[in-house]
């Protein structure tokens, strides 16, 4: 059975921060298949906004989601990328709805300022955390309540893992093939990417 990766996307959301994860779980898949006869993909892989509606991520990339909140499969791991966050903070919708996918059968990850989206939850108080280098402050000061670290590529602390600025979020992308699989495939992943895999935050 495939496991469904969704990655939540919306206006101003930085490119990299779920265009990395979705080309390490797409390759991650691809990977798989040279060395594993199945019938199903290893990861099925898709994007989420909070309507079908196209939204444009920073510098204006258009991004048709392939579902909505509304709508989508059961999830097995989202993503929450970062970049411009202010607005989606203010979502109630939003909000609620990735508070009910952070539960113990499933992952929920960020990437970057989208930290900011899961600790608006709740569900990250008293947990280590990191986002952004140049937002670490930020953080801290609106929710005070979390243990913030610097200077790490990602924080697992089980089903919520968080991860720092943009092209960390491959990073830690790699570390859930490997959670969510085996090792060898995310090594085989980061070598087909052509990518220098921080194996330790």
């Amino acid at each position: 059975m495939s496991l469904n990766i969704g990655i939540y996307v919306f206006d101003d959301v930085e490119v990299l921060d779920f265009a990395g994860p979705y080309e390490v779980f797409t390759t991650a898949t691809r990977m798989h298949e040279r060395s594993a006869a199945s019938e199903q993909p290893l990861f099925c892989v898709f994007t989420l906004g909070r309507t079908r509606t196209a939204v444009h991520a920073r510098a204006g990339l258009k991004i048709d989601p392939d579902y909505s909140i509304n709508d989508h499969p059961t999830l097995d791991c989202l993503i929450v990328p970062g970049g411009v966050v202010t607005a989606e903070l203010a979502k109630a919708e939003v909000i609620d709805w990735i508070r009910e996918q952070c539960r113990p059968d499933r992952t929920v990850a960020s990437v970057c300022t989208g930290a900011f989206l899961l600790a608006r939850t709740g569900k990250l108080d008293g947990l280590q955390v990191t986002t952004h280098w140049e937002d670490i402050a930020d953080l801290k000061a609106m929710f005070p309540a979390l243990d913030v670290l610097e200077g790490v590529r990602w924080v697992d602390q089980g089903a919520l893992v968080t991860s720092a600025g943009i092209s960390a979020g491959i990073d830690m992308s790699l570390h859930l093939v490997e959670r969510l699989h085996s090792r060898a495939l995310a090594e085989r992943t980061a070598r087909q990417m052509a990518f220098d895999w921080t194996e330790h935050p």
